[in-house]
C-alpha cells in the first residue's frame, strides 16, 4: 500500500488525557508520535486527512498535522466505515480507535509512524473543506499569485511547512549562541523618526501631531547605538526591519529581519573574531552535510573588483579574473590597443574559463554578451597542436602575446579565456556576470559548499552622478579610516573617493548575508562627513539629533553589524526564492493577497489623520 513519505516534526508527543482518565476531546496523541510500543493501546488522533484511498472495500486515511502523519484504516465491518467513506482532502476529522501492526510488507521505513496504523472505531468529522483552489498533497507548481491569496492551504504543504519550522530553529541557535557570547537582546521602537538607510521609509501618519509622521525603522541602527552610549556593552535583536523598495528574490517587499548586533570598546577583528565563530557555528549546525568554510577569508573591496567583478563574489566558484592590459597595448587587436592608447583609465581583464576551450562553448559566450547589451565577448581558446591560441584574438595579436597569456593564467590545451575592456569602473560587473555564467555552464561550481568570506576596506565615498556630488557609498555612520585626520588632508574629489572606511560585508555563496562597520564616534568627524556629503551641521541636528547630542556626553568606540535572516534561511534550506521560507509574504508588486493590504481607508480615518488624498488619476 503507497502512503505519503512524511517526516514527523518536532514535539511529536503523546498530549495526555482529560481530568478523570477520560481521553481529551480531541487527541490523546499526535498524528507523528505512535510507534510499534503502542500497538494494542486506544487512542484519538485529530488532524487533517492527507489523501483517502480505498483498496477494494478497504479505506486508508493518511491523517495528518503539524507533527506527522499516522495511516487510520476502516474496514466494512467497522462502525467508522460510513463516516470514512464521506471524508475528502483536507477535513478536520477525529479518529477513535486501536493501534495496531502493520500487515508483513506493507512497513513504510520513510515514516516514522510507519510500523503501525490506527483501525477506526468512531470518526468525527469536526471541519468540513470545500474544493481546494491549490493543492496541499506533494509540490505543485501553481501561479503565486494564487498560491499567496490562499497562503494558509500552502503552508500546509511539506517543504514549506518544514522551511518554516526550520527557519524557527536557525534563530533559536542564533539566540543561543549569542547569549552564549555574552551578549543580552534588547527591544527597540517600531515608531520612529525618519533615517536615510538608504531606501524609503515606510511613513506612519500621526493623529495627534497633526502633518508630522512616524517613520518603520530600516533598522536599529540609531538605537543601538544610543545603547552604546547609555552603558550597555553588547547588544543583539532579532530585529524587524521595513524599507519600502523595490522586490527581489533575495529581498522581500517591505519588511524583513535580521540579527543585529553592536558592541562597545572593540576595533574591526574583534567584531570578526566574535561574530565569524557564531555564524560559522549555525551554518554547520544546519548545513545538511555541506562543508563550511573555516578561518574566513578577508578581501579588499577593490580586490574582490578586480578578481571577481562584484562585491559579493560566489567564492565554490574558482575562477579569478587578472589584468592583461600589457599583453595587449600596442598589439594588432587594434579594438584593445586603440582604447589603452586613448585611456589612461582604460584596462584589460582576462576571465578564464578552465574545460571551455571549444569554439561552440566561445561562440555560445559570445551569443549570451550579445543578449546582455554588449557588442560580444573576445576570446581566445586553446587546441591540441596548434600554437599561439585559436580565434580571431589569437590571431590579430599573434601566437607570442596569446601564449604570455596563457601562461600569466596558467592555462592549457582544452581550455579558454575572454576579455573584458575599457574603463573597470563600467564594465566590472558585466566581467563579474560573464564569470558567473562561464563558472555555471562548465559545472565548475562546488554545490556542497557554503563558501563564506569577510569583504572589508569599503570606499567610505562614492560619487553620485544623478546630483553631481559625493556621496556616501555604505552606511554613514561607519568610521573613514584615518578618522578626522583621513578628511581633512582630501583636497579634491578624486581625494575623497580614496578613502576607505571601516566597513565590511559577509558574503556567502555569492549572496551578502550581512554587513556592518566600526561606528563614527566623534561629534567633529561625524560633522565634517556629512559636510563633504553635503550635509551641514544644522542638517545632521536636526536629522540624527538624538546620536548627535549622545556622542557630546562620552560615547565609547563601538561597532556592530546585522545578519540577515531571511537570506541565511533562505540558504540553509536550498530556496530559490525568500517567499519560500517567510510565513506571509507580499508579492512582486508588494501587495498583501491574503490580507488585502495596502487597501484604501475610511473617510473618517483619514480626516482624524488630517490627511487629504491626492492619488494619481488611474486613467492618465
Amino acid at each position: 500500500m503507497a502512503d505519503a513519505k512524511k517526516p514527523a516534526r518536532r514535539g511529536a508527543e503523546k498530549t495526555g488525557t482529560s481530568a478523570g482518565g477520560a481521553l481529551h476531546r480531541y487527541r490523546s496523541h499526535t498524528c507523528g508520535a505512535l510507534r510499534k510500543g503502542d500497538v494494542g493501546a486506544a487512542v484519538r488522533l485529530s488532524g487533517w486527512v492527507h489523501r483517502v484511498r480505498d483498496h477494494g472495500g478497504l479505506l486508508f486515511i493518511d491523517l495528518r498535522d503539524h507533527y506527522g502523519l499516522t495511516q487510520v484504516v476502516a474496514d466494512p465491518d467497522s462502525p467508522a466505515f460510513k463516516a470514512a467513506e464521506t471524508v475528502r482532502s483536507e477535513w478536520v476529522i477525529r479518529v477513535d480507535g486501536s493501534v495496531r501492526d502493520r500487515p508483513a510488507g506493507t512497513v513504510n521505513p520513510d515514516l516514522p509512524t510507519g510500523e503501525v496504523e490506527v483501525f477506526a472505531g468512531e470518526i468525527e468529522v469536526l471541519s468540513v473543506a470545500k474544493e481546494l483552489p491549490v493543492p496541499v498533497f506533494g509540490e505543485p507548481d501553481y501561479p503565486e499569485d494564487l498560491r499567496l491569496q490562499y497562503r494558509f492551504l500552502d503552508l500546509r504543504r511539506e517543504t514549506l511547512h518544514a522551511n518554516i519550522m526550520k527557519r524557527l530553529d536557525i534563530i533559536r541557535s542564533m539566540r543561543r549562541r549569542m547569549h552564549e557570547a555574552g551578549f543580552n537582546e534588547f527591544s527597540t521602537p517600531i515608531l520612529t523618526a525618519s533615517s536615510p538607510e538608504g531606501a524609503r521609509d515606510f511613513l506612519v501618519p500621526s493623529r495627534i501631531h497633526p502633518g508630522k509622521f512616524y517613520a518603520l525603522p530600516q533598522a536599529p541602527q540609531q538605537y543601538k547605538q544610543l545603547l552604546m552610549m547609555s552603558g550597555f556593552d553588547r547588544y543583539f535583536q532579532i530585529a524587524p526591519c521595513f524599507r519600502d523598495e523595490d522586490p527581489r528574490a533575495d529581498r522581500l517587499p517591505g519588511e524583513f529581519y535580521q540579527l543585529d548586533v553592536e558592541m562597545s570598546f572593540v576595533e574591526q577583528e574583534d567584531i570578526f573574531r566574535t561574530m565569524e565563530p557564531v555564524l560559522t557555528g549555525v551554518i554547520e549546525e544546519f548545513a545538511g552535510g555541506k562543508t563550511v568554510t573555516k578561518g574566513w577569508p578577508r578581501i579588499p573591496y577593490d580586490e574582490a573588483i578586480a578578481r571577481y567583478g562584484t562585491d559579493k563574489p560566489d567564492l565554490r566558484n574558482p575562477i579569478e579574473m587578472a589584468d592583461v592590459t600589457e599583453h595587449f597595448r600596442g598589439s594588432g587587436f587594434k579594438v584593445f590597443a586603440g582604447m589603452i592608447e586613448k585611456d589612461p583609465k582604460a584596462r584589460v581583464w582576462a576571465i578564464p574559463a578552465p574545460g571551455g576551450g571549444s569554439r561552440a562553448f566561445c561562440d555560445r559566450m559570445n551569443g549570451w554578451a550579445q543578449t546582455e547589451g554588449q557588442p560580444g565577448l573576445a576570446y581566445i581558446f586553446w587546441r591540441e597542436g596548434e600554437e599561439g591560441g585559436a580565434g580571431p584574438v589569437a590571431k590579430n595579436i599573434g601566437p607570442e602575446r596569446a601564449t604570455a597569456v596563457q601562461k600569466q593564467l596558467g592555462l592549457e590545451v582544452g581550455d579558454a579565456v575572454f576579455f573584458a575592456a575599457g574603463n573597470p569602473e563600467k564594465f566590472y560587473r558585466f566581467a563579474g556576470e560573464a564569470r558567473t555564467r562561464i563558472g555555471t555552464e562548465l559545472k565548475l561550481i562546488d554545490e556542497h559548499r557554503f563558501a563564506l568570506a569577510w569583504i572589508v576596506d569599503f570606499p567610505f565615498y562614492e560619487w553620485n552622478e544623478e546630483e553631481k556630488r559625493i556621496d556616501f557609498s555604505h552606511n554613514p555612520f561607519s568610521m573613514p579610516q584615518g578618522g578626522l585626520e583621513a578628511l581633512e588632508a582630501a583636497r579634491s574629489d578624486e581625494d575623497y573617493l580614496k578613502i576607505k572606511a571601516y566597513q565590511y560585508d559577509i558574503v556567502c555563496n555569492g549572496f551578502e548575508i550581512a554587513s556592518g562597520g566600526i561606528r563614527n564616534h566623534k561629534p567633529e568627524t561625524m560633522i565634517k562627513a556629512f559636510g563633504i556629503a553635503g550635509l551641514g551641521p544644522e542638517v545632521v541636528e536636526a536629522r540624527f539629533g538624538g546620536m548627535y547630542r549622545a556622542f557630546q556626553y562620552g560615547a565609547p568606540p563601538h561597532g556592530g553589524m546585522a545578519a540577515g535572516i531571511d537570506r541565511m534561511v533562505m540558504l540553509l534550506v536550498g530556496a530559490r526564492n525568500l517567499r519560500e521560507i517567510s510565513l506571509f509574504p507580499m508579492n512582486q508588486q508588494a501587495s498583501d493577497l491574503l490580507m488585502g493590504a495596502p487597501s484604501e481607508v475610511a473617510p473618517k480615518q483619514l480626516r482624524e489623520l488630517h490627511i487629504r488624498l491626492a492619488a494619481p488619476d488611474r486613467k492618465a
